[in-house]
């Protein structure tokens, strides 16, 4: 299969490496890190161990084929800018994949590609940017694809299949939509915290007061959820929340990354988007608002 990974960061790159195992990968990505993959390779450290000599390119316009699969691994805050870009690049026959953190990505999408085309990846490994040409896998995890709606599943079970093909346990997620707003509160939980206070995300469970502020995010959030008409228990979002801490204990969280490279943080999509679903429906959204503006604060 040909595939384009727009948004060569630690999760592009971690899945592009994998994929090229038995697939024409071709990355998108910033110059440094585009430049030592050509010259290089892309190296892949830690929890998986591999080196592999992927094409990569700057720009989407130096992409001489139609892909089969684009994934789209772009912060949220870029998703509709990228995707309009790579317009040019796709066809009616091409399946485009959201693996990204926020609430609002599959709508940007929506806008320029048609409903039945798009599929949403939902994975909790862990990997951080290193340096150009390297990344860490921190934390092994679980990974699904499914769709919002539509006629999808033939397509969502030949990407399963290309993804376990690869090494990357995947199964179909019949119920994505729910899945999508239970990563967002985890995010809206861990993410914010660990900016903030600048550490690991096992910090969050070995400090009480942090931990009990993780349990009091988790619970607004996930109350705005049920209010937006998802079944879900507050004790499954928070025993979700803990385990991705434990899988990703030794990890950085993608918005601490983001604010150590002075880039913008995803926490308008995340948390922002929360706040702005649980105003509409009445809800308490207090500690979302702090997180957000303690973020704006320090960013």
């Amino acid at each position: 299969m040909n595939i384009v990974i727009l948004g060569a960061g630690a999760i592009g790159s971690l899945f592009g490496s994998l994929l090229s195992k038995n697939n024409n990968v071709v990355m998108v990505g910033r110059k440094d890190h585009v430049d030592t993959i050509n010259k290089k390779g892309l190296e892949i450290q830690g929890k998986t161990k591999i080196k592999y000599k992927i094409q990569a390119f700057e720009q989407l316009k130096d992409i001489s084929f139609k892909p089969d699969l684009l994934i789209i691994s772009v912060k949220s805050y870029d998703t509709e800018k990228a995707i309009k870009q790579a317009k040019s690049i796709i066809n009616q026959n091409t399946i485009v994949m959201s693996i990204q953190n926020g609430l609002d990505n599959i709508e940007k999408i929506s806008k320029f590609v048609n409903p039945e085309n798009i599929l949403i990846c939902i994975t909790t490994h862990g990997a951080f940017f290193s340096k150009p040409g390297v990344i860490i896998h921190t934390g092994i995890g679980k990974t699904t694809i499914g769709a919002c709606g539509g006629k999808n599943i033939q397509k969502i079970q030949k990407c399963v299949k290309i993804f376990n093909n690869s090494d990357i346990k995947t199964s179909i997620n019949t119920n994505i939509k729910q899945d999508m707003w239970i990563k967002a509160i985890v995010n809206s939980s861990i993410n914010p915290l660990t900016t903030f206070f600048q550490c690991k995300n096992s910090y969050l469970l070995e400090n009480p007061i942090l931990k009990n502020l993780v349990e009091q995010i988790c619970l607004e959030s996930t109350k705005i959820a049920r209010k937006n008409g998802f079944s879900i228990e507050t004790s499954d979002t928070l025993k979700k929340t803990k385990e991705v801490i434990y899988d990703t204990a030794d990890n950085y969280s993608s918005m601490l990354q983001s604010l150590q490279k002075g880039k913008k943080t995803e926490i308008d999509s995340i948390n922002g988007k929360l706040v702005e679903i649980g105003k509409k429906l009445d809800c308490n959204t207090f500690l979302n608002e702090i997180l957000i503006h303690s973020i704006k604060m320090i960013s």
